[in-house]
């Protein structure tokens, strides 16, 4: 794979327009961030679940938060790595034009990432995904194909993306969001079909990155920058190596800004969080500087500024270095397990205590087990009644009770599911509680 044609400005569903063409204000692909950040979905994540329940007196970062210092993690990624490439080579400018907006292309991507993410975080995804594997839904296993089956119980954020971001939805622009193949293809960290996700030989087999629905359009996309097939599975692609430096900005985050949420909730201590970040940050008065802070949290947002350094620049020489291998498809593990071994040890260390005593924290765990069961019982409620063809009277108010820009008009099962699906996985945390305690019963609706 080479730079010149990875780095398109062209635009999806404006095939015609010439690759070259720029506007004074913004490039293209500022656009691309522009666009989103003013979006609907974008909005919605500021009401999604990041990792602990939405925020009473003490705030912790949401959907919308951790997805905007994502994106200027990503940047600064972007743009170090682009500034010491062309240290090395004065005329990469010449070879690949677009290279000076990796930048620009990193973030925008950075911000569209979690756009597909269910409400309740990763318990909506498990939730969407048992409905058909242990729940009602089951009974729809031989009314679609086998590819479609692993759609449905395997449901995806990271697809759930592309298709939001893609998808033409009933009176919208039915170019989607109309961003750059670039932006696109940055964001899809696992280029294969759900059938073929499981795939033993590369590293980023862990899930899938494209609906069916969505197949032919990022096959598409894949031509379009000459994305090559992965030899370790001939039905899937290599991934567009800024995927990398998204998967590094977005791991370095949540690493990091998840200690800072932990000490505010005081579930873990300021000592502690010292102790976990300290290692990663360099500056030799730092000790002083801590040491004058009165204010703990005050600290702590020094240690996170700190380490969070450490972790760019060390991710963006990292790659760099290993340019060739990253263009060749080659490179077999995520950016941050290349770093030094010093900074991976302590990282692994992060990533025990998190999941000892965050992930695992009393109000996590509560949230995952409530959205469970919320978003499986709106499932149960709406998947049968818009698949029906002969609707009850109470089908029909919940059909109506489905925004217009969700319905569809194809008749075969797996795009009915998938219309309820795109409803369901894009509500907030808020909206989907209020729903599911309105049709249950629980509460009733007002015209206040």
């Amino acid at each position: 794979m080479n730079w010149k044609q990875l780095l398109s400005a062209k635009r999806w569903g404006y095939e015609s327009r010439s690759n070259n063409e720029q506007f004074d204000a913004r490039s293209e692909f500022q656009r691309d961030y522009d666009r989103l950040i003013f979006s609907s979905p974008f909005r919605r994540l500021q009401n999604k679940t990041q990792v602990f329940p939405l925020p009473g007196a003490v705030f912790v970062h949401n959907r919308l938060t951790h997805s905007l210092e994502v994106a200027s993690v990503g940047r600064s990624l972007g743009r170090l790595f682009y500034n010491m490439l062309k240290k090395e080579n004065p005329n990469i400018d010449v070879e690949a034009p677009y290279l000076q907006e990796v930048g620009n292309i990193v973030s925008a991507a950075c911000l569209s990432h979690d756009l597909g993410n269910p409400a309740f975080g990763h318990s909506g995804e498990a939730a969407i995904s048992s409905f058909f594997t242990e729940g009602k839904g089951q009974k729809y296993q031989e009314m679609v194909s086998k590819e479609q089956w692993e759609d449905l119980t395997h449901f995806e954020g990271n697809a759930n993306a592309l298709r939001i971001l893609t998808h033409a939805f009933n009176g919208k622009d039915p170019k989607g969001f109309a961003l750059t193949y670039t932006s696109l293809a940055a964001i899809v960290k696992y280029p294969c079909s759900a059938m073929d996700g499981h795939v033993k030989g590369s590293h980023h087999r862990k899930k899938y990155g494209y609906f069916d629905s969505e197949k032919e359009d990022f096959e598409k996309i894949a031509s379009e920058l000459g994305l090559q097939k992965d030899p370790s599975n001939p039905k899937g692609y290599l991934r567009h190596p800024l995927v990398y430096l998204v998967e590094a900005a977005d791991d370095i985050c949540y690493n990091i800004i998840d200690l800072e949420d932990a000490h505010h909730l005081k579930i873990l201590s300021y000592e502690k969080v010292e102790e976990l970040l300290l290692p990663l940050c360099a500056g030799e008065d730092l000790r002083a500087r801590l040491d004058a802070l009165a204010d703990t949290a005050s600290r702590v947002s020094l240690l996170r500024a700190k380490a969070i350094n450490t972790l760019i620049w060390a991710c963006a020489e990292v790659f760099v270095k290993n340019q060739d291998a990253f263009l060749e498809g080659t490179f077999d593990k995520p950016l941050m397990d290349a770093l030094d071994p010093d900074i991976v040890g302590q990282m692994n260390v992060i990533s025990k205590i998190s999941v000892e005593k965050i992930y695992n924290a009393p109000t996590v765990v509560q949230i995952e087990i409530a959205g469970f069961k919320v978003m499986n019982a709106l499932l149960e409620e709406f998947v049968p009644a818009y698949l029906k063809s002969n609707k009850s009277m109470f089908d029909k108010k919940l059909v109506a009770m489905i925004p217009e820009q969700f319905h569809t008009d194809n008749k075969d099962t797996y795009s009915k599911i998938r219309a309820v699906l795109d409803y369901v996985s894009g509500m907030t945390d808020v909206y989907a509680v209020d729903l599911y305690r309105k049709i249950q019963g629980i509460s009733i609706a007002s015209l206040e």
